[in-house]
């Protein structure tokens, strides 16, 4: 990827977090935070709206369902773990209700907003079968 192959991607999407942004806000959140990073992983957007803290990937394609396969398990984790850096550094925020969210967005098309798209247990291992497990 030559440097301005990467600079107009770069603004792409700043543009679509822009837009995001602006969607979510209309949706009654609050924008706390933007394009928060930590060498472990990036947070597009957190967003708050009532007790309900989101953490909001940002997806930009030729159509929502390419947006929508764009995330990938190892993309979940890298957000999972800036998210728990964010709330080391904002713990005032830690007790609200978390949540992973996406925005999924494409030319002539309306924002698509996914709350709750996922869950931090579907990245965590089961726990070992033990004697004190039920059939696992």
């Amino acid at each position: 990827m030559t440097r301005e192959t990467r600079r107009r991607a770069y603004g792409r999407g700043r543009r679509a977090e822009a837009l995001a942004a602006w969607w979510l806000r209309l949706k009654g959140y609050r924008i706390v935070a933007r394009g928060f990073r930590v060498p472990a992983g990036e947070i597009d957007l957190i967003a708050r709206r009532g007790r309900v803290l989101a953490h909001v990937e940002v997806k930009a394609r030729p159509s929502l369902e390419e947006a929508r396969e764009a995330l990938t398990p190892r993309q979940r984790r890298r957000i999972e773990r800036a998210a728990a850096a964010f709330l080391q550094r904002r713990p005032d925020l830690a007790g609200l209700d978390q949540r992973f969210d996406v925005v999924l967005l494409a030319p002539r098309r309306r924002p698509h907003h996914l709350e709750n798209a996922w869950h931090i247990e579907e990245a965590l291992p089961p726990p070992p079968a033990g004697p004190y497990t039920k059939g696992r």
